[in-house]
C-alpha cells in the first residue's frame, strides 16, 4: 500500500474518532449495507479510471481510487454524526473500505 493511502488512512481515522455526537445502533448487514459496497465499489473505480485517463501509474491509480472513494464514505459517516443524524457508524465505514476495495480490484481486473 502506499504511503500517501496509509497515512491518508491513519489520518481519517484520527479525524473522525474525536468529533461524532453519536454512534449508530446498526448491524452488520441489511439493505443500506449493500448501498455502501456498490457505491464505494463505483467511486474507487471511478477514481481508478480518472487517474489512468490522467496517465497515473498504477500504484497512483490504486491511490487515487481509494482514497476518493473512502473520503466520501468518512465524509457520509461525519454528516451522518450530527445530532439529527443517523450515528457515525463503523460497520457502514467496513463496507465502505471493502467497497472500495471490491471497485478497485475489479477495475484493474478489467484492463
Amino acid at each position: 500500500m502506499g504511503k500517501l493511502l496509509c497515512r491518508a488512512l491513519v489520518l481519517s481515522a484520527l479525524l473522525s474518532c474525536g468529533g461524532c455526537s453519536h454512534y449508530a445502533q446498526d448491524k452488520w448487514t441489511g439493505q443500506d449495507k449493500v448501498e455502501h459496497l456498490i457505491g464505494s465499489a463505483a467511486l474507487a473505480a471511478a477514481g481508478s479510471a480518472y487517474a489512468e485517463r490522467q496517465h497515473a501509474g498504477q500504484a497512483e491509480r490504486r491511490d487515487i481510487g481509494l482514497l476518493f472513494s473512502l473520503s466520501l464514505g468518512v465524509a457520509k459517516e461525519g454528516y451522518d454524526s450530527r445530532p439529527e443524524g443517523s450515528g457515525w457508524s463503523w460497520k457502514d465505514l467496513g463496507w465502505d473500505v471493502a467497497g472500495a476495495l471490491a471497485g478497485y480490484t475489479l477495475y484493474e481486473g478489467a484492463n
